[in-house]
Order: structure tokens, then C-alpha cells, then sequence
């Protein structure tokens, strides 16, 4: 009736190692986005960027 032997090394870095994918799965949810929704993001962007420089005054020269 012997407990089981257990490395303290081998439980703590699994420990650890189970803690980093329990934060890697909520970075993933929280952060993760397709390709298509990135494209389309930075595709909307440059649209208001070129929209929003569209109306753009010059400022006057000054000759001083």
C-alpha cells in the first residue's frame, strides 16, 4: 500500500504547462481572427483612410 512516486519537477512544469494553454486558449478566443476578417478590416481601413484624405484641404503657401 505504497503511495505513488511522483518527480516534483515533472509535476510542477506540467502544472505550468497546463496553466500556459489554459491562457494561450483565451488569447486564441479573445485575439484570434481569420484571414478573411483581417483582410477585410485593413481593406475598410484604407477605404476611410483615402475617404478621410480625400477631403483633405491644402493649407496656402506662405512666400515669406
Amino acid at each position: 500500500m505504497s503511495a505513488e512516486i511522483v518527480n516534483l519537477r515533472q509535476a510542477r512544469k506540467g502544472k505550468l504547462r497546463a496553466q500556459k494553454e489554459k491562457a494561450a486558449e483565451q488569447n486564441r478566443l479573445s485575439f484570434g481572427r481569420s484571414k478573411a476578417e483581417k483582410t477585410l478590416t485593413r481593406a475598410l481601413n484604407e477605404k476611410v483612410s483615402k475617404t478621410l484624405d480625400q477631403g483633405r484641404l491644402d493649407a496656402p503657401k506662405s512666400d515669406n
